[in-house]
């Protein structure tokens, strides 16, 4: 075969193999309410089979949320063959606070900035797969819109994940707690079986080293610093404007694991916290703002057994 009708066919197999592929995330795509959704696999696997090996799931918010509250995860799965973290985002990022560099972005620029920064990470991180549903934010916040409940369920049902990770219910952005809600809502919808083992709320804009320690959940997160930075640093247009959330995140991760037990030396150099959520999941009568006041009434009649007992 000569060279040049060899190339030939080179260039018409990689020709079919990228029409395959488009022709596997339209058809995904096409079960999404908006259009402008995007399901990214970092490996190039096709999309139903990226998604099917998911073993843990992310359900953030905003571009980088997933990489701050999910360290844990991403790095269970991380170089594992039985192991597989895959991200969603729920919002568009075009409301994102922009500085320096991107100062004069508009808003569909800001959304094609978070989007490419969103899938540096899924490379660097070899996640599953990578989920942009495209909401306005003012779309999440408004609990009678069933669409992102309704793509939420989709989603879950093909990846099956055993566990899965959101925003916690303290968390003191209306969007992120808007994204709890929706994803426990989501959960109810699903049959028992198809629930994960497990839903936890992690930590972003609200710290959860408050909780008493009984209701902590635990993720270390000492292994590969290197990785961790990385994947906070490719959201290079939140940080380039001051907002230093790398810088932040590693250290909190620090002062947990230092002060988590005032009694001992440290068993670890990185710990996130997450409050499990799975009772919200498994009983549909189970109120969220019932169930997170009862944790902040846990910590109160703590704080209060403390000072009166040492008075």
């Amino acid at each position: 075969m000569d060279k040049e009708k060899f190339l030939k066919q080179v260039v018409s197999i990689r020709s079919s193999l990228r029409s395959e592929l488009l022709d596997h995330q339209e058809k995904w795509s096409m079960n999404f309410h908006l259009n402008t959704s995007e399901i990214f696999v970092p490996d190039s696997q096709p999309v139903d089979a990226a998604l099917a090996r998911t073993t843990h799931l992310c359900i953030s918010a905003h571009q980088d949320d997933i990489e701050i509250m999910a360290a844990q995860p991403i790095l269970e799965c991380f170089q594992q063959k039985d192991k597989w973290f895959t991200g969603v985002v729920v919002t568009d990022g075009r409301g994102s606070p922009r500085n320096s560099l991107y100062e004069t972005y508009t808003d569909d620029e800001m959304r094609e900035v978070r989007f490419k920064e969103q899938r540096k990470a899924a490379i660097v991180g070899e996640y599953a797969a990578q989920v942009m549903l495209d909401y306005p934010s003012k779309i999440i916040k408004d609990a009678a819109r069933s669409e992102p409940v309704e793509d939420l369920v989709a989603l879950i049902r093909a990846a099956k994940p055993q566990v899965i990770y959101t925003h916690n219910l303290a968390d003191k952005h209306d969007t992120h707690v808007s994204v709890a809600l929706r994803v426990v809502a989501a959960l109810r919808k699903l049959d028992q079986a198809e629930r994960p083992e497990r839903l936890l709320g992690c930590e972003v804009w609200r710290a959860l080293d408050w909780m008493v320690d009984s209701d902590k959940v635990q993720m270390d997160v000492s292994a590969h610093e290197n990785l961790q930075f990385a994947l906070l640093g490719v959201f290079d247009s939140q940080i380039v404007g001051g907002k230093r959330y790398d810088l932040a995140s590693m250290g909190r991760r620090r002062a947990n694991a230092t002060y988590f037990e005032s009694h001992g030396v440290d068993n670890t150099t990185g710990l996130s916290y997450a409050m499990d959520m799975s009772p919200l999941m498994n009983d549909a009568s189970l109120n969220p703002a019932s169930f997170a006041n009862g944790l902040v009434q846990r910590f109160a009649q703590d704080v209060e057994d403390r000072v009166r007992r040492m008075s």
